[in-house]
């Protein structure tokens, strides 16, 4: 079992959980964060001063999936979420150890569906 855990831009949200869709992934937790990456924010002024603005809009998905969808996810994400500019995101996948349905007890692969 893995977990998936993407930073995306917010507006390709839409478009990453289109192509998910399209490889039948269904099941995900979306998170609005700020973070700071290689963009290194921008410099904006508001009413006459100036203000340095490093920690940007992103968004986090997390993704349980068994061994067999790894692949399929991260493809799925990578072309929804990619444009080829700097910002387009990370993708991390970690082991999950375990996971419980809370309904019915469930654990393991089982849980996850």
């Amino acid at each position: 079992m893995k977990l998936i855990t993407a930073m995306v831009q917010p507006h390709k949200l839409n478009d990453v959980k289109q192509a998910l869709y399209k490889a039948e992934v269904f099941k995900m937790t979306i998170t609005n964060v700020l973070g700071a990456g290689q963009q290194k924010g921008f410099t904006e002024t508001y009413r006459g001063v100036e203000m340095e603005v490093n920690l940007l809009k992103k968004v986090r998905i997390e993704i349980a999936v068994n061994e067999d969808f790894v692949k399929t996810t991260v493809n799925a994400i990578i072309e929804g979420a990619r444009s080829g500019k700097i910002g387009d995101g990370k993708i991390f996948v970690t082991n999950l150890e375990e996971c419980y349905r809370i309904r019915t007890g469930e654990t393991g692969k089982e849980a996850i569906g």
